[in-house]
């Protein structure tokens, strides 16, 4: 059952990059917005006469509080009608109309294998909802990766935080890769996200989940590379981008 179209209204905006913003909207009509890490909600935007071209779908980046507010990463794509809409018309007060929460990319329960969840760019959204998750409400679980890919350092979403993150939750590895990037910090890897899980699975031959996020074209070589390894295809789980 689809949850009914409601108002929300936006509260906060950030520049987490130069083409990526953080948005916190609140929900005024109830008093907890309840959700599941890794659900997305749509947004119904003022950019087409058609309904199902002014929606858009965007992953939780938030972890569920108790409150009636989330927060949403967005980045401006380029051309995109949605996401001009978002950076150029839209400020703290602006309301939007959105449904959800909705989707099926969450966590195994219990947790009983290795998870790796790899990702792009904003593809780090449900992702940073589900780590803060276990954290905060002690979920128990194995070893969980989290490989994040972008370009550059300053292309780099909540990687402080989330550095922070594995210092306090036991079982916890974030994994930064930067792909044009000639020299790291330490505790970062250079390239692509992909020799980071298959290094790593590698090493440990045990059971395993993936978890994939990001622009479908890595999200497609994580595909094959994994089968490659030996995982079963039911082991990959997915949401494209773009």
């Amino acid at each position: 059952m689809l949850e009914p179209w409601r108002t929300g209204k936006v509260i906060k905006i950030e520049n987490a990059t130069s083409s990526t913003r953080r948005f916190w909207i609140q929900v005024p009509e109830i008093e907890s917005f309840d959700f599941t890490p890794g659900q997305f909600v749509t947004l119904d935007l003022p950019i087409h006469e058609q309904k199902n071209k002014r929606w858009r779908s965007y992953s939780i980046a938030s972890a569920p509080d108790g409150s009636n507010i989330f927060e949403l990463v967005i980045v401006l794509l380029e051309g995109g009608l949605g996401t001009t809409y978002l950076f150029n018309k839209v400020s703290v007060g602006t309301e939007i109309i959105l449904r959800g929460p909705q989707g099926k990319f969450i966590l195994p329960k219990p947790i009983e294998e290795d998870l790796y969840f790899i990702c792009t760019g904003t593809g780090i959204a449900p992702f940073h909802s589900m780590v803060h998750f276990i954290h905060t409400h002690k979920v128990p679980h194995k070893a969980l990766h989290l490989i994040f890919g972008c370009r550059k350092l300053e292309d780099g979403l909540y990687v402080d935080e989330l550095k922070e993150l594995e210092k306090l939750e036991p079982g916890f590895f974030f994994h930064p890769c930067y792909s044009r990037e000639a020299e790291v910090p330490d505790g970062a890897n250079k390239g692509y996200v992909h020799p980071v899980y298959e290094a790593l699975t590698e090493q440990r031959k045990i059971p395993a989940k993936f978890f994939l996020c990001g622009w479908k074209s890595m999200v497609d070589e994580a595909k094959q590379r994994i089968v490659a390894m030996g995982y079963d295809k039911k082991a990959i789980h997915l949401e494209l981008y773009g």
